[in-house]
C-alpha cells in the first residue's frame, strides 16, 4: 500500500492482517485467497469511502511545508472498527485493553478513534458518548498525539487541550466538550462540585496504560466522572441503600454530622469497581499485570487477555521498527572486595549487599574502565552508522551514577582530544555530591548548560552524540537516530523492554542497532521482551483478601485504635467546601500519637515492616478498587487513615542503605565480555509472573560485615585466572612497602611516578612463583602496558586507604 505514486523510487508499506502467531503476511483463507479481504471488506464501496471521509489525513511539516497523506494500516483500521461495533452492540460500560506494538501508530489510532467515538449514536439516534477524554499520564501533554487528534477535527471547537490547569479540565466537562484531551495529574484538583454527570457517559482513552491507572489520580477521576445514579439494575443504588442499612444497626450515632459523614464515604466507595457509564479504551504495547487485570478481556475459564492484538513480532517483520536484540553483547564484572576496618560490625544482610553493590558500581575504577570502553567502541564502531549521525544512549542505575560517569566520560574524552564527541546528561531535580572536593548541588542544566525542555531538540543535533540518563529519556523517548545502548543498570520485565526500544525507531540509514551490557545477562533480557514479543497474559490474579491480611498484620502492632481512625475520617471525609484551614492541624493532631508510638517500638525490623505492609496496603486497596467494589466503609476509612499516617511515618533505619565505604575496599577488578549475538525469541504468548499473594514482609536477617563480604565475593568473584591471583599478590606486596604506602597519599598522578620506580623490582621478587607472566611483563611492552592499566589503580586505592 502506498499514498504517493514516484514510478521506481515509490515506497510501499505492508497492509497484512497478520497471522496468529503475531507473525507478518496473511492467514491461508478457506476456498480463497489470502488477500481476498482486501477485495471483499477493505475496498468495498461503503468500506472505501468510510476510509477516505474518516480516516484519510493530509499532515503538513509547518518548517518545510512538506506534505505528506496518511492512510491507516490494517491494524489501525480493524482496532477501530471492531471497537465501535462492540460499543454499538454491548451499551453499558466496558473497558478495552489494546496491546499494539511500538511502531504501530499509536497517536494516529487513538486519534481516530476518539474522533469515530464522538459521533457514534445508538439505535434512537441519542450519542453514546457525550464526552470522549484523552488521557496520557505524562506530565506533560504528548505533542505527537495532540497533532493527530487535532488534525482530524473536520469542526471547530470539537477538541480541547487542557494544558493549563485543572480548572480548565472543570469547565471543560462542566460544558460537555466532545473531545477533551489532558493529563491524568490533573483530576485530583477537579471542582467536582461543578460537574454534573448524572446520565452522561464518557469513553476514556489511556494513552499508554500502565499502573499509574491504579493509582490516586486514576482513582479522582473515577469519583469525579462516575455515575452514581445510573440505575445499572438498581445496584448502585441498591448498594448505598445497603451500606445505610448496614451503618444504622452498627452505629447508634445520630448526629446530623456523622450521618453526612457515612454519606461521603458511601459515595466514593460507590464510584469503585466497574462504572456502568465509563467505557475504557486502554492503549499499551507492554501491559502489566495491574493493566491486564484492569483493562483485560475476561475470558471463561481463563485468565484476562488483550482485546486486540498488534504484535511486535509483527511491527518488526514489517519493518516499522528494529529488532533491538538483533546484536547484543553482554559483559560480566569480577571483582573482589576486602574488609578494612578491624571491627566486625553487624548489618541486615539485604540492605548490606545493596550497600556494597552501590560502593562497586560507583568506584572510580569501574566508572573509568567502562567510560573507555564506551567511548573507544563509540568511535570505532557506531559514528560512521546512519551516514555519520549515528547516536547512543547511556543507561545509568542512579542520578549519581550519570552524574560520576558523566564527569568521566569529559575527563576521557580531554584527554583523548576526542574533539567531536559531545555529551549530555538527563536527570530529574537536584544532584549533590563531594566529587571535587565540596559538597556542590548539581542539575541537569547546570551541567548541559541549557534549560532541560531544549534536551530533545539539542540531542537532535550535530554538536551532542551521547547521551546519558537516569530514570529519565527511558519510555516516550522518540529519537530515530540512536543506533547503539549502553547498559549499566539492572533491568527486568516491562522496564526492559520499554528502556531497550529507545533504539527500535526507524529512519533513513539506519539498518540495525547494537546493544552493549555491562549488567544484564542474556537470559535476563530473553526473558524480559519474550513475555511481550506475541502478546501478553497473567499467571495468576490479585486475590481481594490480600488486603484483610495486611489489616490484620498493621492492626496487630497495635499503634491506633478504631477512636483513630474514625476521629481522623469526620475531618478526612467532610466535604470540601465545609473544611477550614483548622482541619489539618485536627489530622496531624489525631496522627501525631500514632507516629510516636511507631518510633518507640524498639525493633527496626518491626519499624520496617509495618511501614512497608502500610504502603502495599494503599497500593493494593487503590488497585483493587478499579475492579471491584469492597462493601466495606470500615476498610474505606482504615484506608484514607493509612494515606495520612504514611506521609507522617519517618523511613526507618532498617530500610536504609547502610554507609560501609569506609570499613571495605576493592582489592581486584575485571570486565570480561561473556555473550555476543542474537537474542531469539519464540513464537508464544507470554505470561507475566505473580509476586507472592500475601503482601507481608519478609525478614531480612542480621550478618557479620566479613560473612556478607565473602559470601558476596563467592558469587561475584569465582571467575578469577591465574593471572587474576598473581595481580592480587603484586597489589598486596605493594601494600606491605611502607614508603609506597606514604607516597599513595599523593594523587594518583603523583604516585604513577613512584609505581613506575618499584614495579619492576616487585615483579622480578615473583620470578620463582609465576616465571610465564614476569618474562611476558618485563619482555613485551604491550602486555606491561595492558596489565599497569589495570594494576595501578587498584594499587592506589588499596595503599591511599590504608
Amino acid at each position: 500500500m502506498t499514498t504517493r505514486l514516484d514510478k521506481l523510487d515509490t515506497h510501499f508499506l505492508p497492509f497484512n492482517r497478520g497471522h496468529a502467531d503475531g507473525s507478518a503476511g496473511n492467514p491461508p483463507i478457506e476456498g480463497d485467497y489470502r488477500t481476498s479481504y482486501l477485495w471483499k471488506e477493505v475496498l468495498q464501496k461503503d468500506s472505501l469511502l468510510d476510509i477516505l471521509q474518516r480516516f484519510v489525513q493530509v499532515q503538513k511539516d509547518k518548517k518545510n511545508g512538506h506534505e505528506w497523506i496518511i492512510f491507516p494500516r490494517y491494524h489501525q483500521l480493524d482496532v477501530v472498527r471492531k471497537l465501535v461495533a462492540d460499543v454499538k452492540q454491548r451499551g453499558s460500560g466496558h473497558s478495552y485493553l489494546i496491546q499494539h506494538s511500538a511502531g504501530s501508530g499509536k497517536s494516529n489510532s487513538i486519534a481516530w478513534l476518539a474522533h469515530h467515538l464522538e459521533s457514534i449514536h445508538d439505535a434512537d439516534e441519542q450519542v453514546i458518548f457525550h464526552s470522549i477524554i484523552v488521557i496520557t499520564d505524562r506530565r506533560v501533554l504528548d505533542k505527537q498525539l495532540q497533532r493527530d487528534i487535532f488534525s482530524m477535527e473536520h469542526k471547530r471547537g470539537v477538541v480541547v487541550r487542557v494544558s493549563r490547569n485543572a480548572k480548565q479540565l472543570t469547565s471543560a466537562l462542566e460544558k460537555g466538550q466532545r473531545i477533551i484531551v489532558c493529563t491524568l495529574q490533573k483530576f485530583p484538583f477537579v471542582d467536582v462540585q461543578r460537574i454534573c454527570t448524572t446520565g452522561r457517559r464518557f469513553a476514556i482513552i489511556v494513552d499508554e496504560a500502565h499502573s499509574s491507572q491504579s493509582g490516586k489520580a486514576s482513582e479522582r477521576m473515577k469519583e469525579v466522572l462516575a455515575d452514581i445514579s445510573a440505575d445499572g439494575g438498581e445496584t448502585i443504588e441498591q448498594r448505598l441503600h445497603e451500606y445505610a442499612v448496614a451503618e444504622a444497626r452498627a452505629e447508634e450515632e445520630t448526629p446530623d454530622r456523622d450521618e453526612e459523614l457515612a454519606d461521603e464515604i458511601r459515595k466514593q466507595i460507590a464510584a469503585h469497581g466497574r462504572q456502568e457509564n465509563l467505557f475504557f479504551f486502554a492503549f499499551t504495547a507492554t501491559p502489566k499485570q495491574k493493566t491486564l487485570e484492569m483493562f483485560g478481556t475476561a475470558v471463561p475459564g481463563k485468565k484476562p487477555v488483550p482485546w486486540h492484538i498488534y504484535s511486535m513480532r509483527q511491527a518488526i517483520e514489517e519493518h516499522f521498527i528494529c529488532d533491538v536484540l538483533e546484536n547484543y553483547t553482554t559483559y560480566e564484572t569480577y571483582f573482589q572486595l576486602g574488609k578494612k576496618t578491624k571491627e566486625n560490625p553487624e548489618y541486615a544482610k539485604k540492605q548490606a549487599n545493596k550497600a556494597l553493590g552501590k560502593y562497586m558500581s560507583l568506584h572510580p575504577h569501574n566508572l573509568r574502565q567502562k567510560t573507555e570502553i564506551i567511548v573507544e567502541h563509540f568511535r570505532s564502531h557506531v559514528m560512521g552508522q546512519i551516514g555519520g549521525r549515528a547516536k547512543a544512549m547511556i543507561v545509568t542505575g542512579s542520578r549519581l551514577h550519570a552524574l560520576r560517569y558523566y564527569f568521566e566520560f569529559e575527563q576521557y574524552i580531554r584527554k583523548m582530544g576526542y574533539d567531536d564527541l559531545g555529551v549530555l546528561v538527563a536527570f530529574s531535580g537536584v544532584v549533590k555530591d563531594d566529587i571535587t572536593g565540596d559538597l556542590v548541588e548539581y542539575t541537569e542544566e547546570k551541567i548541559n548548560k541549557f534549560p532541560e525542555d531544549q534536551l530533545p531538540e539539542n540531542f537532535a543535533g550535530s554538536d551532542y552524540q551521547l547521551l546519558l540518563v537516569a530514570e529519565k529519556y527511558q519510555r516516550g523517548f522518540d529519537q530515530p537516530l540512536l543506533h547503539t545502548m549502553y547498559v549499566d543498570k539492572q533491568l527486568s520485565g516491562v522496564k526492559a523492554v520499554q528502556t531497550l526500544s529507545r533504539i527500535n525507531r526507524m529512519c533513513k540509514g539506519k539498518t540495525d542497532t547494537f546493544i552493549l551490557d555491562f549488567v544484564n545477562t542474556r537470559e535476563d533480557i530473553q526473558k524480559a521482551f519474550q513475555e511481550y514479543y506475541i502478546s501478553t497474559t497473567v499467571s495468576d490474579t490479585t486475590d481481594p483478601n490480600v488486603v484483610y491480611d495486611m489489616k490484620n498484620f498493621l492492626d496487630g502492632a497495635m499503634l491506633y485504635d478504631e477512636r483513630d481512625i474514625d476521629a481522623l475520617a469526620k475531618v478526612f471525609f467532610r466535604e470540601k467546601k465545609q473544611q477550614s484551614n483548622m482541619d489539618l492541624a485536627k489530622l496531624n493532631a489525631f496522627l501525631d500519637p500514632v507516629v510516636e508510638r511507631y518510633r518507640k517500638l524498639s525493633d527496626e525490623q518491626e519499624q520496617s515492616d509495618f511501614r512497608r505492609t502500610l504502603v502495599k496496603f494503599i497500593r493494593s486497596y487503590s488497585f483493587l478498587t478499579h475492579i471491584i467494589c469492597f462493601d466495606d466503609v470500615k476498610l474505606h476509612k482504615f484506608y484514607a487513615f493509612a494515606k495520612a499516617l504514611v506521609r507522617k511515618i519517618p523511613k526507618d533505619r532498617a530500610e536504609r542503605i547502610p554507609h560501609i565505604e569506609s570499613d571495605v575496599n576493592l582489592q581486584y577488578y575485571r570486565l570480561q565480555r561473556v555473550y555476543e549475538g542474537s537474542i531469539g525469541l519464540e513464537a508464544r504468548e507470554g505470561v507475566l509472573p505473580y509476586g507472592s499473594q500475601s503482601g507481608l514482609p519478609l525478614t531480612d536477617e542480621k550478618e557479620k560485615l566479613s560473612e556478607i563480604i565473602r559470601s558476596l565475593n563467592e558469587r561475584l568473584g569465582t571467575n578469577f585466572t591465574e593471572m587474576d591471583k598473581v595481580l592480587e599478590q603484586l597489589v598486596d606486596d605493594m601494600s606491605a612497602d611502607e614508603e609506597l604506602v606514604l607516597r599513595a597519599k599523593n594523587t594518583l598522578d603523583l604516585f604513577k611516578i613512584v609505581y613506575d620506580e618499584n614495579i619492576m623490582n616487585i615483579v622480578l621478587r615473583r620470578m620463582t612463583q609465576n616465571q610465564e607472566f614476569c618474562e611476558k611483563y618485563l619482555d613485551d611492552d604491550e602486555f606491561r602496558g595492558e596489565i599497569d592499566k589495570v594494576l595501578l589503580p587498584l594499587v592506589y586505592e588499596r595503599l591511599s586507604q590504608m
